[in-house]
C-alpha cells in the first residue's frame, strides 16, 4: 500500500486526464441533443413541414449564397443522393431555388429564395436573442472564447 507521501498511484495523472475526456463527452451529448431538438423547432418555426435536418442547409445557404448540390453534400459529409433529397423537398416548400451555374451548363447552383431569406433570418434572429439573454450574464471574453473554441472543435482534423 502506498503512503499519502509517496505520491499519485501510477497512472492517476492518466486517469485524470481522461476523466476530462469523459466530461467533456458528457457535455457535448447534452449539447448536442439539445442542439438536435433546437434544430428541431427551428426548422417548423421557418415551414411547418421543414425537416430538421434541412435547416443546416438554410444556414449554409445564407452563409455562402448560390452554392452546388455537390459542394453542399461535401461540405456536410452526405452522399449526392440525400443531399438531392431535402433540397427537392426545400424547393418544394419554396425556400430554395435552383439555377443554371454560369460556369458550367451542366450543374444547378441552388439559393434561397426571397421567402425562404425572409423567413430563415427572422428565426435567426430570434433565436440569437434567446442566446444573447441565456448569455447576458457571462463575460463579453467568455463568449467569444466559447465560439472560438468550438469553431476550433468543428474544424476538420489536421494531420
Amino acid at each position: 500500500m502506498r503512503g499519502s507521501d509517496s505520491g499519485p498511484e501510477p497512472g492517476a495523472a492518466e486517469g485524470r486526464g481522461a476523466d476530462r475526456f469523459l466530461a467533456l463527452e458528457r457535455e457535448l451529448a447534452v449539447f448536442l441533443r439539445r442542439a438536435r431538438a433546437t434544430s428541431g423547432e427551428m426548422a417548423r418555426e421557418v415551414h411547418p413541414e421543414l425537416e430538421p435536418a434541412a435547416y443546416g442547409l438554410l444556414v449554409r445557404l445564407e452563409e455562402t449564397g448560390r452554392q452546388r448540390a455537390t459542394e453542399l453534400a461535401t461540405y456536410f459529409g452526405v452522399g449526392k443522393a440525400t443531399m438531392s433529397r431535402q433540397l427537392h423537398s426545400l424547393e418544394n416548400l419554396g425556400l430554395v431555388t435552383r439555377e443554371p451555374d454560369p460556369a458550367d451548363g451542366r450543374a444547378w447552383l441552388v439559393h434561397l429564395t426571397d421567402e425562404g431569406l425572409v423567413r430563415f433570418r427572422g428565426v435567426r434572429d430570434a433565436r440569437r436573442g434567446s442566446y444573447m439573454r441565456k448569455l447576458a450574464g457571462w463575460d463579453p471574453a467568455e463568449v467569444a472564447e466559447l465560439a472560438r473554441l468550438l469553431h476550433q472543435l468543428n474544424s476538420p482534423a489536421e494531420g
